[in-house]
């Protein structure tokens, strides 16, 4: 069956040294240490060693083959989002890597579909860049779950969502900058505990803060199958019947509500909770979605619906029909 993969992440081989030109901060650069293996810099920090897998389109292509996968979604690792820097400093680096996944989308129009990354501190910089990669055929943008610790539904990021409902912008939302991360540092607990966490904290937030009653034709995907929101939601509700001057501040509607308007991937990885997020949301609202190249990620792309005991129509949407959906194909 057709298959986009909708949650992969990619790098440009060959990143300037961006802390050297705009003379502070720690800006990832890579270390080609080895043949096909490269360490991501923080700075003299090691962040993490990916393969060239992650920059080579020609290698994702042959393991593309491998997983079964027709199409890929590709985007920016989040750790390069580099909310925390100067605004124009940050667009250029957007503009650098978006750039670079326009070649690669170009050169390969029917193997990869493009999500930009914009400077999301500042909101008109973030507008300016998303609408040029929208007439530059990218079909959406990632985002980050927070904002250098402001909530999605802060009203200084109004005007992005509006125009993302405007351009028909398709938006992927990324843990990062984990919440509590400082106080978790053993036991990689940030990315197994704080990821979950994250992707809740923006849901919430956004539902909370009305963000999809303003905007009602945003297309939004929450990575990870919705984190840990989805197994949370009665107890999410519960709050929201119980303490509604704590909760319903904002928005009176009931959190569930809001199940089946939004997309989620399906990155679970267990049948029993892909099961139980189907239920919920609906297939027509789960897309694959791997988070390749990374460990952390779904080991063989693909595999965990394609063994799941659901029925093939319901397979088909999330492989593929879900994810044109999404991104207006």
């Amino acid at each position: 069956m057709f298959t986009i993969d909708t949650h992969t992440h990619i790098i440009p081989k060959n990143i300037p040294d961006f802390s050297k030109k705009f003379g502070y901060g720690e800006f990832i650069m890579l270390d080609h240490h080895a043949s096909g293996r490269a360490w991501m810099m923080q700075g003299n920090k090691r962040f993490r060693e990916i393969t060239d897998n992650c920059w080579d389109p020609e290698v994702r292509i042959k393991e593309m083959a491998e997983h079964k996968a027709d199409m890929q979604v590709i985007c920016t690792i989040p750790v390069m989002f580099s909310y925390w820097a100067k605004a124009k400093d940050c667009e250029e680096l957007s503009v650098f890597l978006n750039d670079d996944i326009a070649a690669t989308v170009s050169a390969y129009k029917d193997k990869f579909i493009g999500l930009a990354t914009v400077p999301m501190q500042d909101t008109k910089i973030a507008v300016k860049e998303l609408e040029r990669c929208m007439k530059n055929g990218f079909k959406g943008v990632q985002i980050g779950s927070n904002v250098n610790n402001l909530n999605l539904s802060e009203p200084q990021f109004d005007d992005f969502f509006a125009a993302c409902e405007s351009l028909n912008a398709a938006i992927l939302i990324h843990p990062w900058q984990m919440m509590g991360q400082e106080h978790m540092t053993k036991y990689w607990l940030p990315w197994l505990v704080g990821m979950p966490a994250e992707i809740s904290r923006a849901i919430c937030s956004m539902i909370f803060g009305g963000v999809f009653e303003k905007y009602k034709n945003l297309k939004v995907c929450f990575a990870h199958g919705g984190g840990s929101f989805l197994p949370t939601i009665s107890r999410i509700e519960h709050g929201w019947d119980c303490r509604p001057d704590l909760v319903a501040i904002d928005n009176k509607n009931n959190p569930k509500e809001y199940l089946g308007k939004f997309w989620v991937d399906s990155h679970v990885c267990d049948h029993k909770m892909l099961q139980y997020v189907i239920d919920l949301v609906g297939a027509d609202k789960v897309m694959q979605g791997s988070d390749y190249p990374f460990p952390l990620g779904e080991a063989v792309p693909g595999e965990l619906v394609r063994t799941a005991p659901l029925k093939d129509s319901e397979k088909e949407k999330i492989m593929g029909l879900s994810a044109k959906s999404w991104l207006g194909l």
